[in-house]
């Protein structure tokens, strides 16, 4: 049962969060006359893409899919062929909402800054996540509205760099919206809800997945330069990516961080390559599996959750999160709890899960109301949650959270980097294959 001390902890933690949103409310009241001007539902949200790939036009489609006028006026992307693709995609979902002629089409790694010379309101940026930082640093310098995908970064120093960037995006008063979907899905904030009020009592345990078979490979072309094939195949190289436990299964590290009210304080690990050990599959590995502790939560004190995240075909597939508490159990992703007996006592139910278009609901809702939440802190410390769990796995050492933030070791010294002639911070092996991360050998700070 729960005790009379966690019970007032998550009281507490229930107060501060109120106390948030009565205080964002009350800045709200003191916007200025010239930022009210630009938030009417009937004047013309401007839209740039910083990226163009698959991630980037969906977020573009469903910007224009808001309720409210929206244009896309500007793109970029380190590939034309890209940019093209994207535009013609666009073009036919959303004809009279896209114009975007030859001299608002950027190409090239420092096309992003012609980008936010134009007259953009706002900014969706998914480009690679090693892009990140930079992209969201000029964004906020530009004075644009970010929606950013996640992760932000790919290592402590990215996370460093965007959460100061999140800082000035507040005084700047920007608004700034991480892709993680499933905080603006109905089914999961009313679980998470639930979960704080204690319907299970003090989560005592947690447990989360991205178990699946893997994404695509893009083969090596004649002529490409190492920079060329590397940015083609982004997925595959740390620079780029962060490997997949930091590309995708942030979603379900950050579903938990949300349940226990911020970031574990020290992991520990184990991950490798079972069948990624072709030259095409880079640097990265094919499966992960960190134990997470959290330190002081609205539940008690050390909380562990078991994460695993896995590319391999052919196995047991899973993309989920579970909470185990002193009076019950709950299935996160499927919004559904039992008591301790695993009789169900609650469940959600149809619908509430779009989240993908939703985030844009209430992106173009907020913006349009004059509303400037910043979602950037729990994107960055999310992003570093995963940076954690692979370092973890990497090194085959216990890592504490904070050591882990304070690191200086650069993965992606992404300003270096101006054309697709430079040289990459890694290069294959004389067989075309890359050094691969060996626990107990390699540094990882």
């Amino acid at each position: 049962m729960a005790n009379k001390k966690n019970d007032a902890s998550r009281r507490d933690f229930l107060k501060t969060s109120s106390t948030a949103a009565v205080a964002g409310s009350a800045l709200l009241s003191g916007l200025s006359a010239v930022q009210a001007a630009h938030t009417s539902y009937d004047e013309t949200v401007r839209i740039g893409m910083i990226g163009c790939g698959g991630r980037c036009t969906g977020a573009a489609d469903q910007a224009m899919n808001t309720e409210g006028p929206t244009k896309l006026i500007a793109m970029c992307d380190a590939f034309d062929d890209r940019l093209q693709g994207s535009l013609n995609t666009l073009q036919r979902k959303h004809k009279d909402k896209v114009d975007v002629p030859a001299e608002r089409q950027f190409v090239g790694f420092e096309g992003y800054k012609q980008l936010l010379a134009t007259d953009i309101d706002m900014v969706l940026i998914a480009t690679p996540p090693g892009f990140r930082p930079v992209h969201f640093e000029a964004a906020v310098a530009a004075g644009k509205h970010v929606f950013a995908e996640k992760p932000v970064a790919v290592d402590a120093a990215g996370v460093r760099r965007f959460l100061k960037s999140v800082e000035e995006a507040k005084k700047k008063d920007l608004l700034v919206q991480i892709g993680l979907q499933r905080r603006h899905e109905p089914a999961y904030m009313e679980t998470i809800k639930r979960l704080q009020d204690g319907a299970i009592g003090d989560i005592v345990a947690a447990r989360a997945y991205w178990n699946g078979g893997g994404v695509w490979t893009r083969n090596r072309k004649p002529g490409q330069t190492e920079m060329e094939y590397q940015m083609t195949n982004w997925y595959y190289f740390n620079w780029l990516c962060g490997d997949h436990i930091n590309e995708q299964h942030i979603h379900n590290l950050d579903v938990i961080n949300w349940l226990m009210g911020g970031a574990p304080v020290k992991a520990q690990g184990q991950g490798g390559r079972q069948v990624r050990t072709s030259k095409e599959h880079g640097e990265i590995y094919d499966h992960h599996f960190v134990e997470y502790t959290y330190g002081d939560t609205p539940y008690g004190k050390d909380t562990v959750m078991l994460s695993q995240c896995r590319h391999i075909q052919n196995c047991w597939n899973k993309v989920d999160e579970f909470a185990h508490g002193s009076n019950g159990s709950c299935h996160i992703g499927g919004a559904v709890i039992f008591d301790k007996n695993g009789n169900e006592t609650w469940s959600y139910g149809k619908g509430g899960r779009n989240g993908h278009q939703q985030e844009h609901h209430d992106l173009f809702g907020d913006f349009r109301a004059g509303k400037r939440p910043n979602e950037g802190e729990y994107g960055a410390m999310s992003t570093m949650t995963a940076i954690l769990g692979r370092m973890c796995t990497y090194s085959g050492k216990e890592i504490k959270m904070a050591d882990a933030l304070a690191s200086e070791l650069v993965v992606s010294p992404i300003d270096k980097y101006t054309s697709m002639t430079d040289t990459p911070p890694v290069l294959p092996n004389d067989d075309m294959t890359y050094n691969i991360p060996m626990p107990g050998i390699t540094k990882v700070m």
